[in-house]
Formats: structure tokens, sequence, C-alpha cells
């Protein structure tokens, strides 16, 4: 008998040190995937507060959550399991999947940019008189979980190339590990941008002077940075749409786009000195963001002008 518990033991701390191990390895390759998604984490993060500007501060941070719940049931109960199953089973899909979600996101990136150079408006804006707040709002969140959904994506997309080699229990934990890390991270980020206007509020009404002057400089300076970040976020749709196109173009065998613009950006890089890897990087962006930009544009046109979808101011009621 003791032996046998001895020998029982003894199998369970095998079993606790092969789980110890697993769960450092899951958490190691959840790192090095975060790390190489952190651009479009970025681009997340400055998409979602034009969500709410402008709206009411009561409801800032209720749809904030509203969004993250979306954002949740994107990477957990739509995107991984599908990925996992496409990684499996039919990894060809892959690609041309991730091209459709960065054609949608050039699509949305150039109707703002058109409609902030004063074409035709296809759906509801902040600018118009808002006749049911209750609807514009679920449009507005509606839009931004679609939004997240082409984001979430493409990090997940990344994740799993970064664990593609793992077996499917361990591909299936990073991913989820980096999917509730990125959701909490972009979403505590948004929560907190989007208040800051309240706490300056709140520091004008304290006794010290101090306080209050940093509290009005965040009262002059939130507007501003919610407006930056509105524009960030349109630039940034373009950014990511376009080099999803880009990259994806390769991998599919057409080099000569990816291959132009990788040409321009290694040829700034080499003529910069001590700033090339910026400007490089800086150089593929852009390039990025106009290939998004004409694509979108084009999408755009077809849409509204050939298909006729939406076609005519402020006869649909989208995101925007």
């Amino acid at each position: 008998m003791p032996t046998g518990l001895v020998a029982l033991l003894d199998d369970i701390s095998v079993i606790a040190r092969a789980a110890a191990a697993s769960i450092d390895d899951v958490s190691i390759a959840a790192g090095k995937a975060g790390t190489k998604a952190a651009g479009v984490v970025i681009d997340d993060a400055a998409v979602t507060p034009s969500y709410v500007t402008g709206l009411s501060p009561s409801r800032e941070l209720p749809i904030i959550w509203q969004i993250a719940k979306g954002s949740f049931k994107n990477k957990l109960i739509i995107l991984l399991p599908a990925a996992l199953l496409l990684s499996e089973f039919l990894p060809w899909m892959i690609i041309p999947i991730l091209m459709l979600g960065g054609a949608y996101l050039c699509y949305e990136g150039a109707e703002k940019v058109i409609e902030k150079l004063g074409g035709a408006k296809h759906g509801k804006t902040l600018e118009d008189v808002i006749e049911d707040p209750v609807a514009f709002e679920k449009q507005r969140i509606g839009g931004a979980i679609r939004t997240d959904l082409i984001l979430s994506a493409e990090i997940m997309a990344i994740a799993l190339s970064e664990v593609a080699d793992e077996t499917l229990v361990t591909r299936g934990a990073v991913l989820a590990v980096v999917g509730i890390a990125i959701t909490v991270v972009v979403y505590g980020a948004v929560a907190l941008i989007v208040k800051m206007d309240d706490v300056g509020l709140h520091l004008t009404r304290r006794g010290d002077g101090g306080s209050q002057a940093i509290g009005r400089g965040l009262l002059y300076a939130m507007p501003k940075v919610l407006t930056i970040l509105s524009v960030v976020g349109t630039v940034a749709m373009l950014w990511v749409g376009g080099g999803i196109i880009l990259h994806g173009l390769h991998e599919l065998g057409i080099h000569g786009p990816s291959d132009i613009a990788h040409g321009i950006e290694q040829t700034v890089a080499a003529a910069t000195g001590g700033l090339g890897g910026v400007l490089g990087w800086l150089t593929y962006a852009v390039l990025s963001g106009l290939v998004g930009l004409g694509l979108g544009a084009l999408i755009v046109f077809v849409i509204h002008k050939v298909l006729k979808i939406g076609h005519g101011e402020g006869e649909a009621e989208g995101a925007h």
C-alpha cells in the first residue's frame, strides 16, 4: 500500500511538472504572438474611440463595454474555432479570408475620407440630427464590432502563424490567451482615454491649484486628443487593410505590388542612415495606406455608384 501511494504521488508529480511546462510553453508562445500583433493592437485602440466621440459622456463606458463584449465574442467564439479548423483542415483559405477582411477595412476607411472631403454621406454622422439616439447607438456599436472582427482576425492570424508548428491544443490555448489579453488591454486603454475629461473635471474641483491646473489641461486637451484618435483610426483602417492586401497578394504568388513597396522601403531605409529603420517602416506604412485608399475608393465607387447600394445622402443607416 505505501509503495502504491508513493507511485501514485510520483505519477501526480510527473503530471504536474508536465502541466507546468505546458503552461510555460503557452505563456512564452502567447507573449511572442502578442508582440508580433502589437501593430494591429495599436490600430484597434486608435479606431475604437471614434465610435464614442461626440456622444453623451454617460453612454461612453456602456458603449465601450458593449463593444468589448462583442470583441470577446469575435475572438473566442467566432475566430478561435474558425482559425483552428482552418489551420487544421483548410489552411489555404486563411489568406483569402483575411484579404476579404482587409478589403472591408479599406472600404470603411476610404468612405470616411471621401465623406470628410465633401463626398456624399452614406450613413448618419455626428453632424446630422439624430432622431433616434438608441438606434444610432446600436448602429455605432454594430459598426465597431464589425471593424473589431476584421482587426481581431488579423491579430489571431498573426498569433496563429507564430504557433503553426505546435499541437492543436497549444494553438488553441495560445489564441485564447492572446485574444483575452489583447481585448482587456485595448478596451481598458480606450475606457481610460475617453474618460480622461471626466478626470480633468474632477481635478478642477479640488482645492489645490496644481490639481486644478492639471484638470484644466486635461479638459482642454482631451477633445483634441479624441479628434486626433478619430483621424488615426481612419488612417489605421487604410494602413492595416492595404497591408493585408499586399501581404495576401504576395502569399498568393502575385509578388509585384509587395516587392515594389518593400523595394521603396529598403531604398529609403538605406538612404537615411540612423533613422533608416523608422523611416523605412513609415514609408511602407504610407504605401500600404495609399493602396488601401485606392482599393477602398474603388469599392466605394462600385457599391454606391454602380450597384447603387446606400446611394444618396443619408439613405443608408451606417455606423459612420
